[in-house]
């Protein structure tokens, strides 16, 4: 285990197996030099990179568990090359992210955030109601970036909302959502445009100034995937001219720092990365790290790989 995880995590991999815990280690080379050789599976949460020259010094390394569903900390491609498998947890936090993705999106279009801050500054009984928003949800057109699991769970969601809902991916799905070939395509023709695909060189930046351009005025960006996703100073500037409308984040393309310009913007809602974050499912994520460990060397196959 390179870093700190969840307490189920820790305690399941103690009682199932011999746990190295490696950043307890006083000398991590002279760990890594004495213990490498033994280690069978790796278990991580994300916060150190596990590349190809760590795997190298893991030669009888046959499991990576992953927990997140994100895994782009791991060269899975480094992985696979060396007939390592890498598993990931998904479905156990469909919900849960769903929910905060629905927050971030009525929160950045009803002006939610905003409204309290009014309140709580008082403003409420010396200047009067609020101001009316602009928009509401229902009626708006949902443009969902990665019809995954977590993008079905939150399509669904949004349609009880009243909303339309469209995707892009990589290939069409079986769904009764519309599909549109481009990211580009779908930005024009919706006014809100929710994240949800993973990070990795394959979708850095790939909502950039022209996609913001073309979501428009009336336009939302919700971000629940991976910050890297979004071209951050791109949608900064896009913010501060109204090129769109506003903005709710619950990644950013540098974490744990976000950038002050968008702190300082009125027009974004920003959440500390805590889609997943309540005790229930990150639970639920621990017991399936140690169940892919588990179920592999008890069976040879894993219960959620991917790749």
């Amino acid at each position: 285990m390179p870093a700190p995880m969840h307490e189920v995590v820790i305690k399941g991999c103690e009682e199932r197996f011999d746990l190295v815990k490696l950043w307890l280690a006083d000398d991590e080379d002279a760990l890594l030099a004495e213990r490498g050789p033994e280690v069978l599976g790796v278990a991580t949460g994300g916060q150190r990179k596990l590349d190809g020259a760590l795997m190298d010094r893991l030669p009888k390394l046959q499991i990576i568990a992953n927990f997140g569903v994100g895994y782009d900390s791991v060269d899975v491609t480094a992985a696979t090359e060396r007939g390592i498998v890498v598993t990931n947890t998904p479905g156990v936090l469909d919900n849960e992210v769903a929910d905060t993705a629905m927050a971030l999106l009525l929160m950045s279009v009803r002006e939610l955030n905003r409204a309290e801050r009014y309140l709580r500054a008082g403003r409420w009984p010396a200047e009067g109601a609020y101001p009316l928003t602009a928009s509401t949800v229902e009626g708006r057109k949902l443009g969902v970036l990665g019809l995954g699991r977590i993008g079905e769970t939150i399509a669904q969601r949004a349609e009880l909302f009243g909303m339309t809902v469209g995707y892009h991916n990589r290939s069409q799905k079986d769904v009764p959502y519309r599909y549109y070939p481009t990211l580009l395509e779908m930005a024009a023709d919706v006014d809100t445009l929710m994240i949800v695909v993973p990070g990795g060189a394959a979708t850095h930046h790939l909502v950039d100034a022209e996609v913001l351009r073309a979501l428009g005025p009336d336009g939302v960006v919700v971000n629940v995937g991976r910050g890297t996703v979004v071209d951050e100073q791109a949608l900064i500037a896009a913010l501060r001219d109204g090129t769109i409308r506003s903005a709710g984040l619950d990644v950013f393309e540098d974490e744990p720092r976000v950038p002050q310009e968008l702190i300082d913007l009125e027009n974004t809602v920003l959440f500390p990365h805590v889609g997943s974050a309540s005790k229930p499912t990150r639970r639920r994520m621990g017991e399936l790290v140690v169940a892919n460990l588990e179920t592999w060397f008890e069976t040879g196959s894993a219960r959620t790989p991917v790749n």
